[in-house]
């Protein structure tokens, strides 16, 4: 074998020299890509958490202010409840408080755009309060509450529930002269007299946008008069609502009924309220005796059938 010449060994180490010498410069250079890449991954995880505060913070922020809303929430929050309720034909006037501790005036109303309007004496004063799942709510007016009337609130998914707890034989009295507020044909007849509220295990479901009834409220009229009539008291009278609980096919539907205690005016109704629509006739008739001196009252209670006059709606 031919030995390689003194030029090709010494061209040779000169090359082996050369591969030897380029790694020194890789590893150094290999370094920063290190301490770059460390520094990426830091910065967001920096972010992050910088994120993660903020998201808490401001979920903090949301969850005072909701639970300042409801301590603090004014009492007209509560009126306006309470008018809805009842399409504007009850109101809470010149609210002060909250709706947990509050006061306000009862007014009656015909309605959305009526000018008919009366108001009870006195102020309203309420405390509401939270017990088990259910609200307590104890109202009281010294004109027409008798004691403190008791109702729970139990609100739900997509359901609402009024019950009145009170135990006294009545809970309720105001003048019959309150209805004029309601417009025709009580701002004609301008009734005089009491009305006085009573109840047995009643209470109240709004499910799927229609209230339903359990038990039966009573609302007495006692010694009525009317200022179209001159004899004065015409009577006294009971109207009431039932729940009709015992037939199933018949669940939503309120039952009205409107009987004469005593008197000189005979008043006699039946009706049906169903997915509120109010069914109700009326019939009204004068004591042996009394034909002269009701007989124009007569004429405006309803169309003359005879002797009677009948009032109907639906």
């Amino acid at each position: 074998m031919k030995r390689p010449s003194a030029l090709a060994r010494l061209f040779g180490r000169g090359l082996g020299r050369g591969r030897q010498s380029r790694p020194a410069p890789l590893t150094q250079f290999s370094e920063a890509p290190s301490q770059w890449q460390d520094t990426l991954q830091v910065e967001p995880a920096k972010r992050a958490r910088s994120e993660a505060s903020l998201r808490w913070s401001v979920a903090g922020a949301l969850l005072g202010l909701s639970v300042a809303l409801i301590v603090f929430a004014p009492a007209s929050w509560l009126a306006r409840g309470v008018a809805s309720a009842s399409n504007g034909h009850l109101l809470i006037t010149d609210t002060r408080g909250s709706i947990w501790h509050g006061s306000g005036v009862l007014v009656l109303t015909g309605g959305e755009g009526s000018r008919d309007a009366s108001q009870l004496p006195g102020r309203l004063s309420w405390d509401m309060s939270i017990k088990g799942w259910a609200l307590a709510l104890q109202a009281r007016q010294d004109c027409c509450i008798n004691g403190d009337l008791q109702l729970q609130l139990r609100p739900g998914w997509g359901r609402f529930e009024v019950a009145v707890s009170s135990r006294a034989d009545w809970l309720a009295r105001w003048p019959a002269g309150w209805l004029a507020g309601l417009g025709t044909p009580w701002n004609t007849l301008r009734l005089g007299g009491s009305m006085r509220m009573s109840t047995r295990d009643f209470r109240l479901e709004w499910v799927q946008g229609r209230w339903r009834q359990f038990g039966q409220l009573d609302l007495d009229l006692l010694n009525v008069s009317s200022r179209v009539s001159t004899l004065a008291p015409l009577g006294s009278y009971r109207f009431s609502i039932l729940a009709d609980d015992k037939d199933a096919s018949q669940a939503g539907i309120s039952e009205l009924r409107l009987s004469t205690l005593d008197g000189a005016l005979i008043l006699n109704g039946q009706g049906t309220v169903n997915l509120g629509k109010l069914r109700f006739r009326l019939e009204a008739s004068a004591a042996p005796g009394r034909e002269g001196a009701l007989n124009n009252l007569l004429n405006i209670i309803g169309r003359r059938q005879g002797e009677r006059s009948v009032f109907s709606i639906g």
